[in-house]
């Protein structure tokens, strides 16, 4: 068995990212830039006024009260075209061009208008270029305003459109087939025989995949027939992950990898230090990268977010495959641990001072799909921890959006 760490790194190693095209920015949502965006204009393309007030000279305000003849409008997307004389100032509105002439603004709350008369009072001043947005405070051209390997986000999306870019070039969505196996397990609304089981791991697995940034295919189920096996596992080719389920452990009726092997599988590694999960395979089948999880769901669900989605990470060419802990308090004491690392359900919440705390579920069997839909992410223990009580500190997978 290899530490969880190591089949992490074998399996990322493996992999690169798939090919790249160019997508409509309104499309881009949750893709990864296989290019920067770099901006096509000038932000803000001129000094804009930040607030409702006055644009004037800042010399014209030295000594107050002072009096200035109003001799123009200007709204957030007009314009003045002239400069602006000594003596004078335009009403001006957030957003806003500032003419020429112009350095400063003065808010409207600090002045008295006479609209008849065509002038203001300036009852207070503001330090010379005060609530002025000076041309390209935020971006010029050529600047990059997101780089490669960021998945795109709503605030990134709004910085693209922001800049003039209507189109982004991006990875693919990795295809992933998933191939469940197993005489016992039939399909959910299907006929189901006295001795068999419904598959959760199919479509399971196939919500996880699109939650990542996946594309699945979800094949039919493949009996325990290594010809069967073998000829769905080739009806999978095109896809950039093949995902098994089941078939990985010693049982005979457990062919994945010896039937795989008969037509091109190359085994990097089986089985690996951690439970749920131990019977975790890795490999390349017909020149696709090949995961095998084990058949109990939870099991299955637990080793896809270790590994599975670290991998969809790296095909889809983000920068950030690594998994993250976020440190918790125990809700409950913990015995001592053995030699494998341990991943267990638990419920999350936060207490009066806003510490998070995580409560092992008291049963951990890893069919019991139950206990994951209701927990809120993993407490891990590394191997030969020590016995915890209530209140230490533990490392915690929060379960991510979707999973």
């Amino acid at each position: 068995m290899i530490p969880v760490e190591e089949a992490r790194a074998r399996i990322l190693a493996a992999l690169s990212p798939v090919g790249v095209e160019t997508v409509a920015l309104s499309e881009s949502l949750g893709r990864v830039l296989a290019q920067p965006v770099t901006a096509r204009r000038l932000q803000p393309p001129k000094d804009l006024s930040a607030m409702d007030g006055y644009a004037l000279r800042f010399e014209d305000i030295g000594t107050l009260p002072v009096t200035l003849s109003v001799i123009a409008e200007v709204p957030a997307g007009g314009s003045f075209e002239e400069t602006v004389p000594a003596g004078a100032c335009v009403r001006i509105f957030t957003g806003g061009p500032l003419p020429d002439g112009t350095d400063t603004i003065v808010i409207q709350e600090n002045t008295d208008a006479d609209e008849a008369a065509g002038t203001v009072t300036i009852l207070e001043g503001s330090p010379e270029g005060r609530h002025v947005r000076r041309a390209g405070l935020d971006f010029a051209p050529g600047d990059i305003l997101v780089d490669t390997g960021k998945r795109l986000g709503a605030r990134d999306i709004g910085l693209a459109a922001a800049g003039n870019v209507p189109w982004v070039t991006v990875y693919r969505k990795p295809r992933v087939a998933i191939l469940s196996t197993g005489d016992e397990i039939a399909l959910p609304g299907d006929p189901i025989g006295p001795n068999q089981i419904v598959s959760s791991n199919g479509p399971a697995l196939a919500a996880a995949v699109t939650a990542a940034g996946g594309v699945p295919t979800l094949m039919p189920i493949a009996p325990d027939d290594a010809e069967s096996l073998q000829a769905l596992a080739r009806n999978a080719a095109g896809h950039d992950l093949l995902l098994t389920t089941g078939g990985a452990s010693v049982g005979k009726h457990d062919l994945v990898g010896s039937a795989l092997a008969e037509t091109g599988l190359e085994l990097d590694f089986w089985k690996i230090a951690m439970r749920p999960g131990k019977p975790l395979m890795f490999g390349s089948f017909a020149g696709m990268p090949m995961l095998g999880l084990p058949g109990n769901p939870v099991s299955a669900l637990v080793c896809f977010l270790l590994f599975g989605r670290p991998a969809l990470t790296r095909l889809a060419g983000a920068s950030n495959t690594g998994v993250t802990f976020t440190p918790a308090r125990l809700g409950s004491a913990l015995p001592e641990n053995d030699r494998r690392e341990d991943y267990l359900r638990a419920d999350l919440h936060r207490d009066e001072s806003g510490h998070l705390i995580a409560t092992p579920t008291q049963r951990q069997d890893s069919s019991m799909m139950s206990t994951l839909s209701q927990a809120g992410g993993l407490v891990r223990r590394l191997p030969h921890a020590p016995a915890a009580e209530a209140g230490a500190t533990v490392d915690v997978l929060v379960f991510p959006d979707g999973f």
